[in-house]
Formats: structure tokens, sequence, C-alpha cells
């Protein structure tokens, strides 16, 4: 039988890890008596530096019972980070790793489809969400908006996933060849390659504890998969270059024909409209180029994209 590590990156959760905790092992208890995993299979918990007794927790419950795991950053690194580092961890220690969110909100039922879709051959099994009731509308429209902009962008990625997926050891090997300091990961896993498939599940509304990804940090990982993924930005800086360039000599031909005709169009108003304009879009580019420059600054580097400081096998 195949082993499971099912890998869950927390911050400061202490509110809910005592609910989730027990539903995790109740599902790798069933999938063993359903002949589907082994009992070697675990749950592995990531503490990405929290603050609270998170790590405590983590600690308690690897000393209760085998099938819980842990292993805590250094620091606080990001979510896409202490994926990264429970993966890696997981790689040489399974056959398969499922990564899934502390909070309740992905349907861990959906673990039974990925593991048989495993065991039918597919490498890379993705849960996607099929609705998404428990968001705002806010939230619905810029979420899916930003899946659409991303395949316009060239972007290989799956509609409507997060980081809730299966994926092989085999995969995993492969994946650790790849070196970005710019993590994201399901924009990075899909070019691994290999057989995949997807399952769909209803997400629910997180089960304690507040959320650790409001709109800021939303934003912030729409913006990293966007200049990760695609150079394709830095193509439409030319195409706005031109854009302007049109725009200007309209404005001057515009402004011409007033002068000429005598319509007292006020001069300067166009001059302060022009230079007001172009200093915007001088300002984005140069923003955006810099952007990018700071990601290969980042890669040039190639500093640690995890440092594990502890293990509750250690303990």
């Amino acid at each position: 039988m195949k082993t499971l590590y099912i890998i869950i990156p927390c911050y400061n959760e202490e509110k809910v890890l005592p609910i989730t905790a027990p539903m995790f092992l109740k599902k790798i208890l069933q999938l063993n008596q359903e002949g589907l995993i082994s009992d070697e299979s675990r749950v592995m918990f990531i503490d990405d530096g929290s603050k609270d007794d998170t790590w405590k927790i983590i600690s308690g419950l690897a000393k209760e019972d085998k099938h819980f795991t842990g292993i805590r950053q250094s620091r606080n690194r990001g979510h896409q980070n202490a994926v990264l580092a429970g993966l890696m961890e997981a790689k040489d220690k399974c056959d398969i790793t499922i990564s899934i969110d502390c909070d309740g909100q992905d349907d861990i039922n959906a673990m039974d489809d990925m593991v048989r879709a495993y065991l039918d051959g597919c490498e890379v099994v993705y849960g996607v969400r099929k609705e998404r009731k428990t968001d705002t509308f806010f939230k619905r429209f810029t979420a899916e908006g930003f899946y659409k902009v991303l395949k316009w962008m060239g972007a290989d990625v799956v509609f409507n996933h997060a980081d809730y997926r299966l994926i092989s050891s085999r995969v995993l090997q492969e994946f650790a060849s790849f070196k970005e300091v710019n993590l994201y990961l399901r924009g990075m896993v899909p070019l691994v390659g290999f057989k995949s498939t997807s399952v769909y599940y209803a997400r629910a509304e997180r089960l304690a504890g507040e959320s650790h990804y409001p709109l800021k940090k939303m934003l912030a990982l729409a913006f990293e998969g966007i200049t990760s993924l695609s150079t394709k930005p830095l193509k439409m800086i030319t195409g706005l270059g031109i854009v302007t360039v049109f725009l200007s000599l309209l404005a001057a031909f515009i402004t011409l024909l007033c002068l000429l005709f005598g319509t007292g169009v006020g001069g300067l108003w166009w001059i302060a409209l022009l230079v007001s304009f172009f200093a915007g879009v001088q300002i984005i580019c140069i923003g955006l180029v810099g952007s990018y420059m700071g990601k290969t600054y980042m890669e040039v580097k190639a500093r640690p994209r995890y440092i594990i400081s502890e293990r509750t096998e250690d303990q």
C-alpha cells in the first residue's frame, strides 16, 4: 500500500487546530482501513513561525499519536514557502502528498477521490472549487477574474484551484529542481507535467479563528503569480507606449485646430493634462519593470526558501 503525507501549513492557528487535527487523523485512519494507504501515512503540520501556541499544540499532537508529525520554520516566511517546506520534507518519506489548509474550509472527503485517481495512474490531482457560495461577491468576482487574467497572459493554471492538491513523490522529485525564490505553487506545479486530473468539491466556512489572507495579501499573491508566470506585462508596456504617443499626437492636433479656429481651448490646460498623463504612465511602467528587476535580484541571491528550526521527531 502507498504511504500518504497530508501537508498542512499553519500560522497562528491555535483556535482551529484542536478542531481540525482530529478530522485529519480520522481521514488517515479511514483511508488506511479501506486499504487505500498504509499505516505509515502521516499528518504533517508546518508551523510557519507562529506567535501563539500553534507549535505547542503540534508537539502535543505528535506525542499523543504516531500519525501526527510536524516541522517548524525558523521564522514566518509565508504560506507558499511553508507548503514547499512540507512537500520537500515529505518527498523522500512517502509515495503521495496532499496539501491542504488547516482551517477546515476544503472538503477533506475529496481526498478519497484524489487517492483513487492516483491509484488509477494520475500523478497530480487538483482540488477545484465547484462553487464559491461562501465568498463575498467582491472576492468571488476578483478571484475568478484573476484566473482568467492569468490564462490570458499565457500562464498554465487550473481555474478555481488554490493549494489543495495531491502530488506524487515522483513529481516532487522533479519539482525539487525548480529553484525559484518567488513562489507561486499553483502555477508552478502544472509546469512539471505528468498525467493529472481534477476533483471538484464545495468549499465551506472557516471552522474557527480568523483568516490570515486579507485583501492586501490576496492582491500581493495575485501580483506574485502574474509576475512569476508571465512576461506579458513587460510586452504590454510597449503597446501602452504606442497608445500614449498616438493620444498625444491626437491631443496636439485637436489643440492646433482649436487655436486655428480661435475657440480658446486653453492651451495650458491641455499641457497640464498631457504632462500628468505621461508622468503617470512612466511611473507605472518604471514600477512594473522594477518589480521584475527586483525578482531577478532575489533569484540571483538564491537565499534559502525555508529554514527548519525544529522537528517533532527530535523532541
